[in-house]
């Protein structure tokens, strides 16, 4: 598979993985507003977000644009496994369906 296409597949990764640290930092009680935005959750979720859209730029240099939308749907994924892993949430029947349904539809595009 095409490099450029495994970079898009990464910064999908850090994207979830960004969105699990806002959660976390959005669960604590900090002692002052300021705290809310300044804290080291916030601020590496907000560098990786940065550190995406860069990879994304460079990535859709090689890559047809046509694939990006559907690569990026595999957020959706990374967001159900990472949020069960470091969150604990329950993955229900829906959300199990529904995140099948991506990656059936990614592959049928991909492929097909």
């Amino acid at each position: 598979m095409n490099k450029f296409i495994w970079l898009l597949i990464l910064g999908t990764f850090m994207s979830a993985f960004s969105q699990v640290l806002l959660k976390k930092s959005a669960e604590k009680e900090y002692k002052s507003m300021i705290f809310e935005y300044l804290n080291w959750r916030v601020i590496l979720a907000y560098v990786l977000f940065s550190v995406v859209l860069l990879l994304n730029t460079y990535a859709f240099t090689k890559v047809e644009m046509r694939f990006g939308g559907v690569i990026d749907m595999i957020v959706y994924v990374w967001v159900m496994l990472l949020s069960f892993l470091c969150l604990k949430e329950k993955i229900t029947k829906g959300k199990l369906i529904g995140n099948i349904m991506i990656v059936i539809g990614v592959l049928i595009y991909t492929l097909g």
